[in-house]
């Protein structure tokens, strides 16, 4: 029987998983602090729509499917860790320029919507949260409108979880103290991207 509390509890902790702390979450912020609130929208924009794409996976039985191919579910993990290691790579650059960041950049490349979209796209173990979120309101006997409904619920909620982070994060006081503290963020960041990038590496290796 599917309900409005049983799409309340999916909404409850797909709201959980993807706004905790996390690669996504932390790159959005960043580039919000660093770029402004046109880049963070758009960078956010892409989180959502990959996500979105490893919701529609999850809710069409593939994501069951590639969760069972450890072959394919291994190959997308390699992509996923070596991609979030050139990020790491990339924010650890940064923290070794001693740019003088007092006054906000006049012109300066950022990550946009494709790097947010290739970010959400290289995490498989999106599509594995989507399936647990899903199950938890969703039986057996559920029916695709069902299905949908939560899916769709859920891709709404992302796309408001992203645009948040990037709205709070792209403020004069979170920029102004990103321009006084960016080589520490930035190497935060990295050490993070860092970590997860070798956990999701060793996780392709490991049988299920």
């Amino acid at each position: 029987m599917f309900d409005l509390t049983s799409l309340l509890t999916i909404a409850i902790a797909f709201f959980i998983a993807a706004a905790s702390p996390g690669p996504a979450t932390f790159a959005v912020a960043t580039v919000s602090m660093h770029s402004g609130r046109k880049s963070g929208l758009f960078f956010g924009a892409g989180l959502a729509l990959g996500l979105a794409v490893w919701g529609l996976v999850a809710a069409t039985g593939l994501g069951a499917i590639l969760q069972a191919s450890s072959y394919a579910l291994s190959v997308l993990k390699l992509v996923g860790g070596a991609y979030l290691l050139w990020l790491a790579s990339m924010s650890a650059r940064s923290a070794m320029v001693k740019a003088d960041m007092s006054v906000p950049p006049k012109s300066t490349r950022h990550p946009g919507f494709r790097h947010g979209l290739v970010l959400n796209l290289s995490n498989p173990k999106a599509v594995i949260a989507w399936m647990a979120v899903l199950a938890l309101g969703l039986d057996d006997g559920g029916s695709a409108a069902q299905v949908m409904l939560a899916t769709g619920t859920c891709m709404v909620l992302g796309l408001a979880i992203y645009m948040l982070y990037a709205l709070v994060f792209s403020t004069s006081g979170a920029m102004a103290l990103y321009r006084k503290t960016r080589r520490w963020i930035d190497g935060a960041v990295a050490g993070l991207f860092a970590a997860a990038g070798i956990g999701l590496i060793r996780s392709a290796f490991v049988k299920q």
